[in-house]
């Protein structure tokens, strides 16, 4: 249910691009200004990530999930009912595009608080590579679904239908989901005493440790390198589909039909990466198989970043470029795996921290990206992309999954609150 979740959210998150052309056309909004829209959903994410995690810690990720899936299905269909006799199109959009991202900010906080109750720490790779390979999965969906839509009924009726879809996914999930495995009618005594082995001691009790949090060398280097994932998954999600159509010049359906190319990648390399992460941690040890494995997924980002934009042939530089975005997938995994590990009870709240630096740095590229490619081509934008994920890299090679927070104490936060 988290893998097919993950999949409608960012089935929501993309449409906009894959519309993004016709609602130019309509509007009369230039490409930058179009980047603004696409930076406010990033905002709003990015700001309500730590509260998100906080409400799924206190209220349990099935009924936060729940509502947030509901908010984020009405907001998806409220973007479409924006009329150009409103006036003020952009700020219009910008609202409705921050409110809707505050609603998905849920989602994968809520999702890896689920992830710490219920998974085995051995497990945790592959069960978050699932997770994730909805992003993928939603992604590549998008494009030839939307064109489809939109050819068949206009741009706004791909709209009211991801929101439908959602909904029904929402209650879906309220349905099946149960935020304890105890809570569960499926999970037998076996099941539940192989999960409990494999969970550290925990207590949900404790207050927030916001100074650990704040303070932690590994939290901060987590929130920077999935700053710089970020940045390079944003310009996917963001300008990939326009600049097939406006770099590379093909049309709406071979463009459709490229833009799920990296999304296809995404989400056989997070599969794999889940499964890599699991293996090599258990061989290796933590170090190796949560970051070792990032870090060579960075490097290899790179590397396909910077050779994609310069190939003349469209075919070669489309896969090239889908290297790249699957190669940074194989780290996925490793981010959620590692936040589960050093926070325990309070994943989600680590989780939270940590994703508001992946959404800041997809911000950053969704306004970005148009006015380095209007300025100095997309060879260029490609290029920054490429260079943060490199110092990604170096700043991987300091985080350390066992090393976990260290609570305050009772007493002390006591005394903090009075």
């Amino acid at each position: 249910m988290l893998f097919v979740l993950s999949a409608v959210a960012y089935l929501d998150r993309v449409n906009i691009s894959v519309a993004g052309v016709q609602i130019r056309a309509e509007y009369g909004i230039d490409q930058v200004h179009l980047g603004w829209i696409f930076s406010a959903f990033l905002i709003g994410y990015a700001l309500f990530q730590v509260p998100a995690g906080w409400l799924a810690t206190r209220l349990g990720p099935r009924r936060v999930l729940t509502f947030a899936i509901l908010w984020w299905g009405v907001f998806t269909a409220l973007t479409a009912l924006v009329s150009p006799s409103m006036g003020n199109i952009v700020l219009l959009l910008v609202i409705v595009r921050v409110a809707l991202g505050a609603g998905e900010s849920v989602v994968y906080p809520a999702g890896n608080q689920f992830i710490a109750r219920w998974i085995p720490a051995e497990e945790r790779g592959k069960a978050n590579g699932w997770i994730f390979a909805g992003v993928g999965a939603g992604s590549g969906i998008a494009p030839p679904l939307v064109t489809w839509v939109i050819a068949t009924a206009g741009w706004r009726a791909s709209f009211y239908a991801c929101a439908v879809l959602g909904l029904a996914i929402g209650l879906c999930w309220y349905w099946l989901a149960r935020d304890r495995p105890e809570d569960h009618p499926g999970v037998d005594a076996g099941e539940l005493a192989h999960i409990r082995a494999g969970l550290p001691p925990t207590d949900e009790r404790t207050p927030t440790p916001w100074r650990a949090i704040l303070t932690s060398g590994n939290v901060w280097a987590l929130f920077a390198t999935y700053f710089a994932f970020g940045y390079v998954v944003w310009l996917f999600f963001s300008w990939f589909f326009i600049y097939l159509a406006e770099a590379r010049h093909l049309d709406l359906k071979s463009s459709a039909f490229f833009a799920m190319l990296p999304f296809i990648g995404m989400t056989i390399c997070c599969l794999l990466g889940g499964v890599l992460n699991d293996r090599l941690a258990k061989a290796k040890g933590l170090y190796w198989g949560r970051c070792g494995l990032s870090i060579v997924s960075f490097v290899l980002t790179a590397a396909f970043l910077f050779a994609g934009p310069t190939v003349d042939n469209t075919v070669l530089a489309v896969t090239t470029l889908t290297g790249g975005a699957g190669a940074i997938y194989l780290s996925q995994s490793g981010f959620w795996s590692v936040t589960a590990d050093i926070a325990g009870a309070h994943t989600g709240v680590v989780s939270g921290f940590m994703n508001m630096g992946c959404q800041t740095g997809g911000a950053i590229t969704a306004s970005l990206t148009p006015w380095i490619a209007v300025n100095y081509g997309w060879t260029a934008a490609f290029g920054v992309a490429a260079v943060l994920v490199l110092a990604g890299a170096v700043v991987w090679a300091f985080v350390d999954p066992t090393r976990p927070l260290v609570p305050e104490p009772i007493v002390e936060s006591v005394e903090l609150l009075t």
